[in-house]
């Protein structure tokens, strides 16, 4: 049995659905009620990040906890987003602690989006959250870490870059990952006999890539999709802001941004 978080939002259910084509069974929670019918053979509980004793109820044989639950981005502001994504992780981990399952977190390409485009990163270069948001998916990789030095909880971290069905704009040719491309790497993390605690940058095979080494040979997983077909219609499409076309983390990257670009330290 599987325990999937945030089942109802946009990649949740999606996962949730190409997951149980595989063959995987699954237990689904949310806040908000689940999207259309039920994949076959999978369950739903609305619960709350904040209910510890229900995620320790439903993580109950449950091998692995796919955590895509929270706030997914800045809007709400610091308080909520504090509650949700980062009390929330304390729910996860010891869910996760008390159960022996693993924990395959959907963090974010925004715990690095202040980092230049220029750049080409390993999971060795230091973070660099571009908001509230990202800042929130750094506490949950360090929680993992936490709880894998101290109580051996096994995680993989995917640092999720751009997930939809294709590239929209010239930033995503570098970022962008297929739904079918996270359905395999879920796959793989659930199912590899042992990961400790892993980072993974969660991307297809984009030629144009901001990222580089990471720990997805431990997980066994390689992407099969690419962004690079849709090159030629989006290398010049571009929002024209000049601070979010300079960070790796874009539009995040540029919102509420207040210094002078040239002061912004390399």
């Amino acid at each position: 049995m599987i325990l999937l978080t945030g089942a109802s939002g946009r990649l949740g259910a999606v996962l949730a659905r190409d997951l149980a084509v595989s063959g995987f069974a699954l237990r689904l929670t949310d806040l908000k009620p689940y999207p259309g019918a039920l994949p076959p053979g999978a369950e739903f509980e609305a619960a709350d990040l904040a209910d510890a004793d229900a995620f320790v109820r439903m993580a109950e044989g449950c091998r692995a906890i796919l955590h895509f639950g929270g706030i997914p981005n800045d809007n709400p502001g610091f308080a909520k987003i504090a509650a949700a994504n980062v009390t929330g992780m304390h729910t996860i981990y010891e869910a996760a602690r008390l159960s022996g399952a693993r924990v395959i977190f959907a963090s974010s390409n925004h715990t690095v989006g202040f980092h230049e485009r220029a750049q080409r990163l390993s999971i060795t270069e230091p973070t660099r959250p571009d908001g509230f948001y990202g800042l929130s998916k750094v506490y949950g990789e360090q929680m993992g870490r936490l709880y894998w030095d101290k109580h051996g909880v096994e995680s993989v971290n995917i640092r999720i870059g751009s997930c939809c069905p294709e590239p929209t704009d010239a930033r995503m040719l570098s970022t962008w990952l297929s739904p079918a491309d996270l359905a395999r790497l879920c796959a793989a993390a659930i199912s590899v006999p042992r990961t400790g605690w892993a980072l993974v940058w969660g991307a297809s095979a984009n030629p144009a890539t901001f990222w580089g080494e990471d720990d997805r040979a431990l997980i066994g997983w390689q992407p099969h999709d690419s962004a690079e077909r849709w090159r030629d219609a989006l290398a010049g499409k571009t929002n024209g802001d000049p601070v979010a076309e300079r960070f790796q983390g874009g539009v995040f990257a540029a919102r509420g941004y207040s210094q002078k670009s040239s002061e912004t330290a390399p």
